[in-house]
């Protein structure tokens, strides 16, 4: 990272000389520099990226909207054999090289030449050596023009180019295409030999891809091919392959049509002088063997256990580790069923996310005498315990120094069902910046925490679940808990958390969670200690005070008492701030906000996730994804209050173990898409919409389950916390609330080499809706509250590390809500006031 600041360093500096250099500088006399390439379709532009990345020479690489080739000019920047210059300008100078070596020994001024070479190589490889026009590649290009339209159907497809030179050492290139007329399918036959595939074909003929009146089109007949194939190798049919598959074509130019010929030959069997044609046959499965401990070790051994079930035979060399159920259940390979591709595909996927066996290995022995395959599948399990411990030391801007260590433990298999039990222990102790206190001991910050987490490979529910989450979904049951008792210089926490979760996945693309069970308890143990930690709030009390000669201008006010009387006494009016002050809707603000962040919280909930993730790979960038969680709270425990008639609180609330639980709504919506407009540029667009409903038990919603705006992955130009509610202004160090729209759009460009430049605008804020807040300015009404949203833009620079990138965005508040309205927009358009972000990956 260090090695490649330096180079950003430098990079700064000579972006400013970039500019006014001369783009020809490295183009040699009798070359041209392309500075456009241009299409004609049919006597129309054409500018869509398809056709231009169809095209083998284009011009060098420009920033959007500056229009600046900055890569070749970082290119030129470097001078060509740097080497010999350096030497010859130093050793070939007496004069120069004595005074040089006054200053520098021998072994210094090599490495000053050895480091001139290395940013001279460095600007090469970063920058891009000018496009010289070359008319083999413009050549080359037509005739691709040619050839894709020609597979889309257009048959008589002309196409030629012209380069344009000037005597600036410039030229562009100018492609024209003539299409004709698109080639139409016209009579489809079929000749298909093996009696057994013909009619197989008969099943899904009528889902053909070729279909009479539709224009040709190239990529059809191969996606036909594949339809055809997987077809046939899930239909049993063990030996069929796509190459048995071809098409004859006939074209006819008078009527511009197109007749076809489906061929599918019969089974080729190869011997070493001769190839012999027979029909294909369907295979069944005769058998599913399956050895449960196939380690190399194992391999010369005999087999010493053995178990049927469910027409499943089961082999181990040692004892039988494993409850056969969890191991058939992950096999989708059956007896008395055809041969598919698709059951080991499924097979394979399963067995790998039971996590309890190394890579699987599935063969199929032929018995050709009855058409039948015994399916084999060899399984080595991994070690049962895996144990890892860690130990850290640190310090921070709180901590003088602090030791934290980690254990956990990794058991498989716990219950031979293929189980993973997961176990994690964790301990901090550190000693505070301001633990000056002589009665306090030196490590006066400390955390235990413990972990469990139990993994099932199945559905672990009272009934069975197949028929509506079948095997094929992977289901998965995952039992979570957790405690942790943190004494700091906060508010001192214990929590206690517990979870029942199901994870299944209806094809590639989709997720589903459902918590059935989410439980999470809060206990604040040190609430004296609040001011202390939200100084803010604390210190607009002091202002408060002495404004209104509660206290002395030099007093303050003690902690808690202090600022807990002063509260008190401003809201039963013992003081001279009136109930319409200002000040008095200000500390009340602070009071209730203290009440929300120090009381303990008990939150029994289920909710349901869904995810729709259409990216294909890592580097995908042409995709979208969707996602929804909906979630319940205390609506059990309330029915359940309900029924034995529990008495209510003060604030008629129900109480469990002392503390109101929450009872709430809650729902969100996040949709993301990503727009790939070639040449690495990608328009990205965010939408989120949350909201949460308090009722029965609860007038508000737990800080840990609201929403909050600003931040690196939010809306940039606000720190985390620091954006509205609405349009109040908060002196809160977090601001939070109960409804949160946003919506963000960034333009994402390559600058050069592994640089990479955004330009982004964010929109959104929070409000507080159907809650006990009773701040206008902070509550969603109507529609008009809409008018509160906040704008921020900006832009970013980003380096791509291959496995993750570092992120810069500045963002400058463009649109602010918190001023008045009409005087909303540019108020703090500025670098002094804008909010500069480091992050890691893209916020989106």
């Amino acid at each position: 990272m260090k090695h490649h600041i330096k180079y950003i360093l430098q990079l700064i500096c000579i972006c400013f000389l970039v500019l006014s250099c001369n783009v020809i500088k490295r183009v040699k006399k009798d070359d041209y520099l392309l500075t456009e390439n241009t299409v004609y379709i049919d006597g129309k532009k054409e500018k869509s990226e398809d056709i231009n990345n169809l095209i083998y020479q284009k011009p060098n690489s420009k920033i959007p909207l500056l229009g600046t080739p900055v890569r070749l000019h970082v290119f030129n920047l470097a001078r060509p054999n740097i080497d010999s210059i350096m030497k010859e300008r130093i050793y070939g100078n007496p004069k120069k090289l004595k005074r040089k070596t006054k200053l520098l020994s021998k072994k210094q001024l090599d490495r000053l030449i050895y480091s001139r070479g290395k940013l001279n190589s460095w600007l090469k490889r970063t920058g891009e050596a000018p496009v010289i026009v070359n008319e083999e590649k413009s050549k080359k290009s037509a005739t691709q023009l040619r050839k894709y339209f020609f597979d889309r159907g257009w048959f008589e497809t002309k196409t030629d180019y012209t380069i344009n030179y000037n005597d600036k050492q410039r030229a562009t290139v100018h492609y024209t295409i003539i299409k004709g007329k698109p080639y139409i399918l016209d009579s489809i036959v079929k000749d298909i030999k093996s009696p057994i595939i013909d009619s197989l074909y008969s099943k899904i003929k009528t889902g053909s891809l070729l279909k009479t009146g539709d224009q040709y089109k190239n990529s059809n007949f191969t996606k036909e091919r594949e339809r055809i194939n997987t077809f046939m190798r899930n239909q049993g049919v063990y030996h069929f392959a796509q190459d048995y598959i071809t098409f004859d074509i006939d074209t006819f130019g008078l009527t511009k049509t197109v007749n076809t010929k489906l061929n599918i030959a019969n089974r080729a069997i190869r011997t070493s002088d001769s190839t012999v044609r027979v029909p294909f046959k369907q295979y069944t499965i005769r058998d599913v063997t399956i050895i449960t401990d196939a380690r190399f070790e194992n391999q010369n051994n005999p087999l010493t256990d053995s178990i049927s079930y469910n027409d499943y035979k089961l082999y181990s060399y040692n004892k039988l580790a494993y409850r056969p159920k969890a191991i058939t259940d992950a096999i989708f390979i059956s007896k008395g069923k055809f041969f598919s591709d698709l059951d080991r595909t499924r097979t394979y996927r399963y067995l790998n996310e039971l996590q309890t066996f190394n890579a699987p290995d599935i063969r199929y022995i032929e018995h050709d005498e009855d058409s039948t395959l015994t399916a084999l599948i060899q399984l080595s399990p991994r070690k049962k315990y895996d144990l890892g411990i860690e130990a850290n030391i640190s310090q921070s801007n709180i901590q003088t120094v602090g030791f934290s260590g980690s254990i956990g433990l990794i058991t498989r298999n716990i219950f031979k069902g293929a189980e993973t039990l997961e176990i994690s222990a964790i301990g901090t102790i550190g000693a505070s910046k301001d633990g000056n206190n002589p009665d306090d001991p030196f490590f006066d910050i400390n955390e235990l925490g413990a972990t469990a987490k139990l993994t099932i490979p199945r559905m672990f529910f009272p009934f069975n679940t197949e028929r509506i989450i079948p095997k094929y979904m992977s289901p998965t049951t995952r039992i979570n808990l957790a405690a942790t008792s943190q004494t700091n210089i906060g508010l001192d926490k214990q929590t206690f958390s517990g979870a029942l979760s199901y994870n299944w996945y209806p094809n590639d693309k989709v997720t589903n969670t459902l918590d059935l069970f989410d439980v999470q308890y809060v206990k604040n143990l040190n609430t004296n200690n609040y001011f202390n930690v939200y100084n803010t709030s604390y210190d607009r009390l002091v202002d408060i005070a002495r404004d209104i000669n509660y206290i002395n201008q030099n007093d303050v006010l003690t902690i808690p008492n202090g600022a807990d009387m002063f509260i008190d006494d401003v809201l039963n009016l013992n003081t001279s701030i009136g109930s319409t002050d200002p000040n008095f809707f200000t500390i009340n603000s602070i009071n209730q906000r203290q009440d929300r962040l120090t009381e303990d919280n008990l939150i029994f909930a289920s909710s349901f996730n869904y995810v729709k993730d259409k990216k294909e790979s890592l580097f995908d960038n042409d995709y979208s994804t969707f996602k929804m969680r909906f979630e319940l709270a205390g609506n059990l425990l309330a029915n359940v209050s309900n029924i034995f008639n529990l008495e209510k609180n003060q604030n008629d609330q129900y109480e469990i173990f002392g503390v109101a639980f929450s009872q709430y709504a809650k729902a969100e919506f996040d949709y993301i898409k990503y727009w790939d407009l070639g040449r690495n540029s990608v328009f990205a667009m965010r939408s989120y919409l949350g909201i949460a409903v308090p009722y029965g038990n609860s007038n508000n919603i737990p800080f840990a389950k609201s929403f909050f705006a600003g931040g690196p992955n939010d809306n940039r130009a606000w720190t985390a916390y620091n954006l509205g509610p609405g349009s109040s202004i908060t002196a809160n160090e977090f601001n939070e609330a109960n409804l949160k729209i946003h919506l963000s759009f960034e333009q994402r460009f390559n600058i050069f080499g592994s640089f990479k430049g955004a330009l982004f605008l964010d929109a959104g804020n929070i409000w507080n809706v159907l809650d006990n807040v009773e701040d206008d300015a902070a509550t969603f009404k109507n529609f008009n509250s809409l008018q509160d949203i906040a704008i921020g833009s900006g832009l970013g620079l980003r380096y791509d590390f291959r496995f993750f990138i570092v992120r810069f965005d500045v963002g400058f508040k463009t649109y602010d809500p918190s001023y008045e309205l009409g005087n909303r927009w540019f108020n703090d358009y500025n670098f002094r006031n804008a909010v500069y972000n480091i992050g890691i990956n893209y916020p989106f």
